[in-house]
C-alpha cells in the first residue's frame, strides 16, 4: 500500500496522510491499527497522553463496567479481578500499559486550532506545535471539552460556591454545610454518596436519567446484556437513533465491589431530594415538580432491564437464582418547587449535569445543527474527515473500553483502503 513520505511543504507544513487529533483511548487504538499497517501519521494532544484520565476524575473514581469489558487493541484486560471494577489509579496504569505497547508518533502539548479543508481535497491542520497538510483527519478530542451549567446559574448568590464534577476531587474539595448536587447520571449520584461516605451534609436535585441494576440472579447485569448481545445493536437499530444519542447513561457504581444505587432507600435514610433545579435567583432555588416522576421513569428503567433478563433466563432454560419482586420503599409526600438556600445551610452547588464537545477549531462542514458530527460509525460523507470515541458512535459499548478499538478498527480500514485507491497518491496520501 503506498504511503507518502512525511515531507515538509512551503511555509513549513509537513505532508502526511493522517492527522489524529487527541491521545486519549480512542485516538490511541486509531493510532495502534495505523501503526501496524505502517502508515505514517501524528497524534496531537493538547495536554498529555490520558490526561482526563490523570487529572479529571475524583480520587474514589473507578468504572461502572467490569474489568473484562477493558479491551483496548492488542490489549484486553490480563489481570486477575475480571468481575472487579477498577479504580482511578488502576485504570491510568492500564491505559499507560497500552500506550507503552506500542511506539504511538505522539506529539503532547500541542493544540490544534484549526483544520480547514483545501481546494485539493486535503486539509490544513493548524496548531501551536506545527503545521501539517494531511489527506485525512480523525477527531478524537471526545465529547467532555466543556463542562455544562445552566445559563441562570450566574444569578446564584456569589457566597454560595459552585464547583463542577471536573474540578472535584475529594470531599475537601467542598466548603463546610450543605452541598447541593445537581445531576443524577452515573457522576451525580457517585459524587453525592462519596459526600455521604464521607460524613457531608448532602442533598441531590434529582433528574431525569435512568438507573439500571448491578448484580441480578447471580450475575452483573452487564453480564447478561452482553451475553444477550444487547451491546452488539447498533445506533441504527434504536427506534430514535437522536434521543438515544442524547441519553443519560445508568447510573449504578464499581465502588466497593460494585452495587446498584436506589435513590428512594437514600431518601429514607435521611437524603433530601428535589427534583430538576429550574432557576437560581440569589439565595432562591427553584425546581420542577417532577421528583415523583424521575424516580419513577428511573425505576422503569431498571425493571425494564430485569423483564428482559428475565425472558432471557426463561426463553434459554437457563438456571438462575429468583430475585424478590422490587418494592418502592420511599416516595415523596409533597413537591418542594422553592427553597432559600442560605436557610437550608447549602453553601456549595456541585454541577453534575455533563459536558459538550468542542469543536471551534474544526472549520469543516461536518456537524448538524446543534453542533453534533454527522457520520455513520465515524465516517463523515465529508471525504477524509472520522471521529472516534464518541458514545453510541456505533454501539453502546463506542465511548467506552468495550468497543472503542472496534470502531477504531473500523475506521482505520476506512482510511487504510482510501490510501488504496490510488496507487499514485496523489488524492489520499
Amino acid at each position: 500500500m503506498p504511503v507518502d513520505d512525511v515531507s515538509p511543504l512551503p511555509k513549513s507544513r509537513t505532508r502526511i496522510p493522517v492527522v489524529i487529533v487527541g491521545a486519549g483511548q480512542a485516538g490511541l487504538s486509531a493510532s495502534w491499527y495505523l501503526c501496524r499497517a505502517g502508515v505514517a501519521h501524528v497524534v496531537l494532544e493538547r495536554h498529555t497522553r490520558f490526561h482526563a484520565w490523570k487529572n479529571q476524575r475524583w480520587d474514589s473514581f473507578c468504572l461502572v463496567t467490569p474489568n473484562w469489558q477493558c479491551r483496548l487493541p492488542g490489549f484486553p484486560y490480563a489481570g486477575d479481578d475480571p468481575d472487579g471494577f477498577m479504580p482511578k489509579d488502576e485504570i491510568v496504569d492500564y491505559v499507560e500499559a497500552f500506550a507503552d505497547s506500542f511506539d504511538a508518533p505522539l506529539r503532547e502539548s500541542v493544540t490544534v486550532t484549526r483544520v480547514e479543508r483545501t481546494e485539493d481535497g486535503r486539509f490544513d491542520v493548524d496548531s501551536d506545535g506545527g503545521h501539517w497538510s494531511a489527506a485525512h483527519v480523525i477527531v478524537a478530542s471526545g465529547g467532555y471539552e466543556r463542562p455544562v451549567t445552566p445559563p441562570f446559574a450566574a444569578d446564584l448568590a456569589p457566597s454560595i460556591a459552585q464547583i463542577h464534577t471536573r474540578d472535584y476531587r475529594r470531599p475537601a474539595d467542598i466548603p463546610a454545610g450543605r452541598c447541593l448536587v445537581v445531576g443524577t447520571g452515573q457522576s451525580g449520584v457517585q459524587l453525592m454518596e462519596d459526600l455521604r461516605i464521607a460524613g457531608r451534609d448532602v442533598a441531590l436535585a434529582v433528574g431525569p436519567a435512568p438507573r439500571s441494576p448491578r448484580m441480578y440472579r447471580g450475575r452483573d447485569a452487564t453480564d447478561w446484556l452482553y451475553e444477550m448481545g444487547y451491546y452488539e445493536r447498533t445506533i441504527a437499530d434504536q427506534p430514535d437513533p437522536k434521543a438515544t444519542e442524547a441519553k443519560t447513561n445508568h447510573y449504578m457504581s464499581g465502588r466497593d465491589g460494585g452495587h446498584e444505587i436506589d435513590l428512594r432507600k437514600f431518601a429514607r435514610d435521611g437524603l433530601q431530594l428535589y427534583g430538576s433545579v429550574t432557576g437560581m435567583d440569589g439565595t432562591t432555588i427553584t425546581f420542577a415538580p417532577d421528583l415523583e416522576r424521575n424516580l419513577d421513569d428511573a425505576d422503569a428503567s431498571y425493571l425494564g432491564i430485569r423483564k428482559m433478563i428475565d425472558a432471557y433466563i426463561d426463553d434459554n432454560g437457563i438456571d438462575a437464582p429468583p430475585e424478590p419482586p422490587f418494592e418502592k420503599v420511599w416516595r415523596p409526600e409533597t413537591e418542594i418547587t422553592k427553597i432559600d438556600a442560605e436557610a437550608e445551610g447549602i453553601t456549595s452547588i456541585l454541577w453534575c449535569i455533563g459536558f459538550r464537545p468542542d469543536y471551534g477549531w474544526l472549520r469543516v462542514e461536518c456537524l448538524d445543527e446543534t453542533g453534533r458530527p454527522i457520520h455513520r460509525r465515524g465516517v463523515c460523507d465529508v471525504d477524509g474527515i472520522y471521529f472516534l470515541g464518541l458514545g453510541w458512535l456505533h454501539t453502546w459499548g463506542s465511548g467506552r473500553f468495550l468497543a472503542v478499538g472496534d470502531d477504531a478498527e473500523h475506521v482505520t480500514a476506512c482510511i487504510l483502503g482510501r490510501l488504496g485507491e490510488d496507487t499514485h497518491g496523489q488524492r489520499f496520501g
